[in-house]
């Protein structure tokens, strides 16, 4: 017997996007968790999540701890990564809105009724098509890449990503993650260069109580915390050679011991590691290890840089636009502004041209965004080498962005942070290293 449909909207603009039948009860929040949660399986939760991004990541971080029925949860094609991964960790189903009614109707049905192979294969298909929503180019040499995705996704091997740094790493990383049979389980990305190399140990592995002096309690490291899931290494070559004889060991093994732990753990986990440095220079320099490279190196994935991809330019500026902007707010560029762009070497890559749309979108105050605001002016006299150029590009719009976010919310670092969509302690950093300190507020330096 099919059970009964109950929506949740995040907001009232929701609810008047998405027209329900009739015979859809209709339910806030808390109404949902205190009636809807406590039946049985057979009833089906439909989740809108289409209008507040903050409201939404609330909602649906909330959803897998509280669900025991069916749940389908809507999301904004436009969505951010984040959304569309707590959506898809928590639902049994996910529709990227706007779609068409019958389409929703379908899915719908097939959640009401016992799981089959057509539905296992549209599952299949949604994943993928989830996939391509986050994958933005038609360039030949990106769209061969992305084709190979899920064949890196099928197997168990390592999967090794290069390109320069702002190439996309981690969305195609996330990608291989979503498109595996561990979709469902947690993706960990680290920074290996941010870990210093004393702690690495005790960072992927943890430690128990009493491991050494300041051990307390224990504490799960990154591998348990990847249990199942995928573990994304990115600037693997930032690990020194004692670190790297380490991982290579747990590579091996499959299998790890927590600082004074007295057995060791089995490990399932689908190893993704990246770097935008030349491994096979520094294999022949003796700076990593030959023997780490050749596990590491059996599916490879090489992204081209942006300016290797110019047809792409506008294509990923204009997602950008409409993916940042307000909502109910109509940005476009000007003519002259999508020339110019397509004209800029873009040596900070994809990041550099996010960078800049959303410092147009934040200090640009025309609907229609003109050249000046995309792409900053070099001083002259500044240095011309690439390196320094796209360094330089990169630190002016981070301390311009940081300070007008800090300048918004009055100098609160933790509102800041979650409109600019970074955690606190990583936008913290960003704080400390243009020297503008907490309380900054509009007219400091």
């Amino acid at each position: 017997m099919p059970g009964r449909i109950f929506v949740v909207a995040a907001g009232e603009a929701s609810d008047r996007e998405f027209r329900c039948e009739p015979s859809w009860q209709r339910l806030t929040w808390n109404a949902f968790l205190a009636r809807a949660l406590a039946n049985g399986s057979d009833d089906l939760v439909i989740v809108l999540a289409l209008e507040d991004p903050l409201r939404n990541r609330e909602i649906l971080r909330a959803l897998p701890d509280c669900a025991s029925c069916r749940l389908l949860v809507i999301v904004p094609r436009e969505g951010s990564p984040e959304e569309i991964d707590l959506a898809f960790r928590a639902a049994d189903d996910v529709i990227l809105w706007p779609e068409r009614a019958d389409a929703v109707r379908q899915r719908i049905q097939r959640l009401l009724v016992p799981a089959t192979a057509e539905f296992d294969q549209a599952y299949e298909n949604l994943v993928a098509e989830l996939v391509q929503v986050n994958l933005v180019g038609r360039d030949p040499r990106f769209l061969s890449i992305a084709e190979r995705l899920p064949t890196c996704a099928r197997t168990d091997f390592p999967v090794l990503i290069t390109g320069e740094t702002g190439t996309g790493k981690e969305v195609f990383a996330r990608a291989v993650h979503f498109l595996s049979r561990r979709r469902n389980q947690a993706f960990v990305p680290v920074d290996c260069g941010a870990i210093p190399d004393h702690l690495f140990e005790n960072e992927l592995f943890g430690h128990v109580r009493g491991a050494y002096t300041d051990a307390r309690g224990d504490q799960r490291g990154l591998a348990a915390m990847a249990e199942g899931g995928t573990l994304f290494l990115d600037e693997i070559d930032a690990l020194s050679l004692a670190a790297q004889a380490k991982l290579l060991r747990f590579l091996q093994d499959r299998q790890y011991k927590a600082l004074g732990a007295e057995r060791y753990t089995q490990s399932d986990i689908k190893l993704v590691a990246a770097t935008n440095g030349r491994l096979e220079e520094q294999v022949a320099e003796k700076r990593f290890r030959q023997d780490l490279y050749f596990r590491l190196h059996v599916l490879r994935l090489d992204l081209p840089p942006l300016r290797e991809r110019p047809g792409d330019i506008v294509l990923l500026a204009e997602h950008f636009l409409a993916l940042h902007s307000q909502p109910g707010e109509r940005r476009s560029f000007t003519p002259a502004a999508l020339e110019q762009m397509r004209a800029h070497s873009w040596p900070g890559n994809v990041r550099e041209l996010l960078h800049a749309v959303q410092h147009a979108i934040v200090f640009c105050r025309t609907a229609a965004i003109p050249a000046c605001e995309i792409i900053p002016r070099m001083p002259a006299g500044s240095a011309t080498g690439f390196r320094e150029a796209r360094e330089q590009a990169v630190q002016d719009f981070e301390r311009s962005y940081v300070e007008e976010m800090l300048r918004r919310h009055t100098g609160n670092v933790t509102r800041a942070a979650r409109e600019a969509g970074k955690e606190r302690r990583a936008f913290g950093r960003l704080v400390k290293k243009y020297g503008l300190a907490a309380g900054h507020k509009a007219g400091q330096s």
